[in-house]
């Protein structure tokens, strides 16, 4: 396999982790952590981790869809049944040489697998044990589906855009995934530190409601501190809490994003006399909707270039509505080499989102992609001592399975 890069130490060389999380939140934190040198080890059952066998799009790959792979690279597999007495045990020994185990099973399922805090810590109490929830380990919720668009749904930011009386729309990515992840890798990254400097292991847990209430800090407080209520008005405002003009318009090709400019100065730019003696802190809430409406007629007459060349000149916060294709091609995207290239062994070509920090000495790398379930089974089982001999009959047993590349 090509690498994008090969310089420099690796910041989290020696720490491994074992992956024993679905779907999208924990791979996606467990994979930050191998982007950074650790060894993440998925562990998954032997019919392969449930994200194996649900293509996003449709996208499904050769031996490994898209989804899966955009989210297991930098990990070896180990594929073994952990509901079997055999299958424990191969777990036990790996959690006594590893530093971080990630799951985000239901409410007391690991419990029941025999690999809870309480179980593995006692093997290992330097590990650190994320257990990551929709929302909590307990409580009245404990058993509801922690699915994406139903926490955006429960969290209320779906409300904090669009106009009255039309549906609340959900954000356009996995984002209550997406941010759980970053909290996790952040939690594990926390949690090592203080090891580090204690030799203690412990238990961290993130959930999914707590993520996405956290995450609009300034949002809610808003409305708990300051009482104002989360109305939505006529036209489709990118968000309550924000003066208009505010969100996106229609241009003569295609689509802007607008940001609370200073509205005499949008006025002489648009030519719109009306805003030339108007007050943004004023005028931007009270007559919000009437703003916007006149915004939105004038920005049809023209192409978005055109309304770029005017409004960036002076100062205006803008900017094209992009399509992914359009995000590819961009210039600034290529300048921060966003996007990294590297020779997977059975889906070919890959292109993909890099890396979300910069070191400078200790860059994250692309050491392998995806693995095909059980892609490591033997390779792992032999570092921890198994006899190649008795992992056969691990293989014949169905404890554990094995691919070949």
């Amino acid at each position: 396999m090509s690498q994008p890069s090969t310089a420099g130490g690796r910041i989290l060389e020696g720490i491994r982790v074992l992956d024993c999380s679905i779907a999208m939140a924990g791979p996606f934190a467990a994979q930050r952590l191998g982007d950074l040198g650790a060894d993440v080890i998925k562990v998954e059952p032997t019919t392969g981790e449930w994200q194996r066998h649900a293509a996003a799009g449709g996208a499904r790959g050769n031996r490994i869809n898209v989804s899966f792979m955009s989210l297991n690279r930098n990990k070896r597999s180990l594929a073994v049944d952990l509901k079997s007495e055999k299958g424990r045990e191969v777990l036990y020994r790996l959690v006594a040489e590893s530093d971080v185990f990630l799951q985000n099973y239901r409410p007391g399922v690991a419990a029941r697998l025999g690999v809870d805090y309480e179980t593995l810590s006692a093997i290992n109490p330097a590990l650190v044990y994320v257990s990551i929830s929709g929302y909590g380990e307990d409580g009245p919720y404990r058993d509801r589906p922690g699915q994406d668009l139903l926490l955006q749904a429960l969290s209320g930011a779906m409300l904090s855009s669009g106009a009255a009386g039309t549906p609340p729309q959900a954000a356009g990515q996995y984002l209550v995934d997406a941010v759980t992840a970053s909290t996790a890798f952040e939690a594990v990254i926390a949690a090592l530190l203080h090891r580090e400097r204690t030799g203690e292991g412990q238990q961290v847990s993130v959930n999914m409601l707590d993520v996405i209430t956290t995450l609009q800090m300034q949002e809610i407080s808003v409305y708990t501190m300051g009482g104002v209520p989360q109305e939505r008005s006529a036209e489709p405002h990118a968000h309550v809490y924000i003066k208009s003009p505010y969100g996106t318009f229609a241009s003569a090709d295609g689509y802007l994003a607008l940001a609370m400019p200073h509205l005499p100065t949008l006025g002489e730019l648009i030519d719109e006399p009306s805003f030339a003696d108007m007050d943004g802190e004023i005028d931007g809430w009270t007559r919000r909707d009437e703003i916007f409406a006149t915004v939105a007629e004038k920005l049809r007459g023209r192409t978005t270039q055109e309304w770029l060349d005017v409004l960036l000149p002076a100062g205006v916060w803008v900017a094209p509505v992009y399509s992914y294709a359009d995000l590819v091609a961009d210039p600034q995207i290529a300048h921060n080499g966003t996007f990294v290239e590297y020779d997977h062994p059975t889906e070919g070509h890959v292109r993909t989102p890099g890396f979300p920090y910069r070191f400078s000495k200790t860059p994250a790398r692309i050491d392998r992609g995806a693995p095909l379930a059980g892609e490591h089974t033997r390779e792992i089982l032999v570092e921890l001592g198994v006899a190649p001999d008795d992992v056969d009959g691990l293989v014949e047993a169905g404890v554990v399975a094995v691919a070949e590349v």
